[in-house]
């Protein structure tokens, strides 16, 4: 069986932290931004304030926020859910790639694009578009539980309904869903600016 721990984060929002895991002798993951030692590996990277890296992602945050707003009123998704989905999925690079086949913003696998209408993965617009119709699926699927939603959107619709309802006890989806949940908040608290 894997639990998970979440171990609080430092002073910094976790928006501007370096995530790192460890699996402890017991089988517990625990996810920190402050590792006390060389058994945590680092498995999040994110721009720090004043990099190049954290001003490309705030050019691009600003320059889609358009498509997001016009997604978000068509398909009726909080336009702070679709950017803190976004932000997490591909820190707002309209070309990132993930090892699994994933592409563009919010990371749309093959299937999920042909499902949505979605040509081309790497088109923002059409890629915006097709994962946020994917998002309001699956919150009229989950009873708009935003939770099982995110998690369905990491892991998949089946594996949420394999454990009953519930968030799979996959440390990457569990950390996921914190993630984007932590964005969620600070982009409705206006601690992340849209």
């Amino acid at each position: 069986m894997i639990c998970l721990c979440v171990i609080c984060f430092g002073v910094l929002p976790i928006s501007q932290a370096d995530i790192f895991k460890q699996t402890d002798q017991n089988g517990r993951v625990i996810f920190t931004d402050k590792p006390t030692g060389s058994n945590f590996k680092l498995v999040m990277k994110t721009p720090r304030r004043g990099s190049s890296a954290y001003r490309v992602f705030k050019r691009n945050r600003i320059k889609f926020l358009p498509l997001v707003r016009r997604s978000s009123k068509e398909y009726r998704v909080d336009t702070a859910l679709i950017l803190a989905v976004i932000h997490a999925e591909s820190a707002y690079n309209p070309l990132a790639k993930s090892k699994a086949g994933a592409v563009g913003l919010m990371q749309l696998m093959p299937q999920t694009a042909k499902r949505f209408g979605v040509i081309d993965r790497e088109n923002a617009g059409q890629n915006i578009q097709g994962g946020t119709q994917y998002l309001r699926l699956l919150l009229e699927l989950f009873n708009y539980d935003i939770r099982l939603a995110l998690a369905a959107y990491n892991a998949g619709e089946s594996a949420v309904a394999r454990f009953d309802n519930t968030i799979p006890p996959y440390p990457e989806t569990q950390l996921y869903v914190s993630r984007v949940i932590t964005y969620y908040q600070e982009y409705l608290s206006g601690n992340m600016h849209f």
